[in-house]
C-alpha cells in the first residue's frame, strides 16, 4: 500500500479584495517534500495564495491545513514556514553572517547551535569567503542565496519562493534553478515556488499548479503541462 503525506490541504478557500475576487473555492494538495510551481498571468491568484499558506492573508472562506493541523489556529511562526520575495529583502545594515543568523537569534538558539547551523548553510550556498560582506558589496545572485539561506536557518518545513528569481538576467536564473534543485536534495524541505516563467516551471518543479481567474485550472507533474504550455504559446 502506497501512503501518501501531505504537507498542505487546501479546503475550498476563497478570498476578495473589495471588488475583486483573488480565490475562487480553491482545492489543492501539497505533498512532503515536493517542489510545487503556481503559475498563471497576473492576477491568477497565485501570490495571494502564497500568502494565505505563510499567514499573511486569511481567507474569506474555507480552511488551510498544514503538517494535519488547522491554520486558523496557529501563528505566523507556529507554520514554521520560510518566506523569500523578489526583493531579498536582507538587512543593509547587517553582514551575511548576521542576516543568515536572524532568525537564530530570534529562537534564542545557543551560540554553538547558531555557528553550527551557520557553517553548514554558508557551506551549502557557497559564500563561505563572504560571510562579513555587506549586501551592497554583493551580486543579484548573491544575495538571492543569502535570502534563501535566512529562511532555511530556522529549519522550516515548507520554503515559500514569490518571484525570487524575476530580477535576475537568464543565465542567473539558471543558476539559481540548478541550485534550488540541489538545495532540495540536501534538505526534507517542501517548496512551493511563484513564477511567471512557465519554462521554468517545466525545470524546477515536481508538481505544478496553473490558476486562472482565482481558480485551479489544471493541476499534475511537468509533463501533463508542456503540450499545453506549446499550445497556448506560453514556452
Amino acid at each position: 500500500m502506497c501512503i501518501i503525506i501531505l504537507t498542505i490541504v487546501i479546503e475550498n478557500v476563497s478570498k476578495q479584495f473589495d471588488n475583486t475576487q483573488a480565490l475562487r473555492h480553491i482545492y489543492l494538495e501539497i505533498k512532503r517534500n515536493a517542489i510545487v510551481a503556481l503559475v498563471g498571468g497576473s492576477g491568477s491568484g497565485k501570490s495571494t495564495l502564497l500568502r494565505m499558506i505563510a499567514g499573511l492573508d486569511s481567507p474569506d472562506k474555507g480552511s488551510i491545513w498544514l503538517h494535519g493541523k488547522n491554520t486558523a489556529f496557529m501563528s505566523v511562526q507556529e507554520r514554521e514556514i520560510g518566506f523569500v520575495c523578489q526583493s531579498y529583502a536582507l538587512f543593509p545594515h547587517m553582514s551575511v553572517y548576521d542576516n543568515i543568523a536572524f532568525g537564530l537569534h530570534v529562537k534564542k538558539e545557543s551560540v554553538d547551535q547558531i555557528q553550527e547551523r551557520l557553517d553548514y548553510l554558508l557551506k551549502l550556498i557557497e559564500l563561505e569567503n563572504l560571510a562579513h560582506h555587506y549586501p551592497r558589496q554583493l551580486s543579484g545572485g548573491q544575495k538571492q542565496r543569502v535570502a534563501l539561506a535566512r529562511s532555511l536557518a530556522p529549519n522550516p518545513k515548507v520554503l515559500l519562493l514569490d518571484e525570487p528569481f524575476a530580477a535576475l538576467d537568464m543565465r542567473m536564473r539558471k543558476e539559481l534553478r540548478d541550485w534550488v534543485r540541489t538545495l532540495h536534495q540536501h534538505t526534507s524541505v517542501t517548496i512551493i515556488i511563484v513564477t511567471h516563467d512557465y519554462k521554468e516551471a517545466l525545470e524546477i518543479a515536481s508538481d505544478i499548479v496553473m490558476l486562472q481567474k482565482g481558480r485551479v485550472e489544471q493541476h499534475g507533474k511537468p509533463e501533463d503541462f508542456y503540450k499545453t504550455f506549446v499550445e497556448r504559446g506560453l514556452i
